[in-house]
């Protein structure tokens, strides 16, 4: 697929901007203010976010608006996004510090493999696997940040069950990842 030249001010690069942007955003209203209404603005805020990752993407090659800085930007604002939101929630007791640690440590890994590989010329496609490995983060994430019961649901049983699912996940694309690049080499 041909990058646009018509520039960075496209529908596309402006959600991934705004996943960006959504990130101080659920930052302040999760450390500034406590209770169920804060908590509930800032899982709405995260959910347009990650709403706004699948609409980029898609937008981008319905329009052939992708773009390098689209293509560099977008996985940066999705990883920004979800490891921000999870290290916010440590210091509140809702997620453990060493389940983050290894989401952060996968993502790290991942990139820096996938910048070795392209440096070699080898491309290691995202796999379906990666992208159910992101929809479970978010998922885990927007519920971790709603923490407070609702209709009666412990909802922060449901987001530590989530984080697990999306641990699990993220631990074996990992692996698939690393698989997939060793079989190239």
């Amino acid at each position: 697929m041909t990058a646009h030249t018509g520039g960075f001010w496209n529908i596309s690069n402006n959600l991934t901007l705004f996943r960006i942007g959504a990130i101080p955003l659920v930052a302040v209203l999760l450390l500034f203010f406590n209770g169920r209404v804060p908590s509930l603005i800032a899982a709405f805020i995260f959910l347009l976010g990650a709403i706004s990752d699948a609409l980029d993407g898609y937008l981008a090659r319905r329009r052939n608006t992708v773009s390098n800085v689209g293509k560099l930007l977008d996985p940066l604002a999705d990883k920004l996004l979800v490891c921000t939101a999870l290290i916010l929630l440590i210091p509140l007791g809702w997620v453990s510090a060493w389940i983050v640690a290894l989401i952060i440590g996968r993502e790290m890994a991942v990139t820096t493999l996938r910048g070795l590989a392209g440096a070699e010329g080898v491309v290691i496609a995202a796999s379906r696997l990666g992208k159910t490995k992101n929809l479970s983060q978010l998922a885990a994430a927007t519920i971790l940040i709603l923490h407070y019961p609702y209709f009666s649901i412990d909802v922060q049983l449901l987001g530590t069950i989530l984080i697990w699912i999306a641990l699990v996940m993220t631990m074996w694309s990992g692996i698939d990842y690393f698989v997939r690049y060793l079989r190239s080499a």
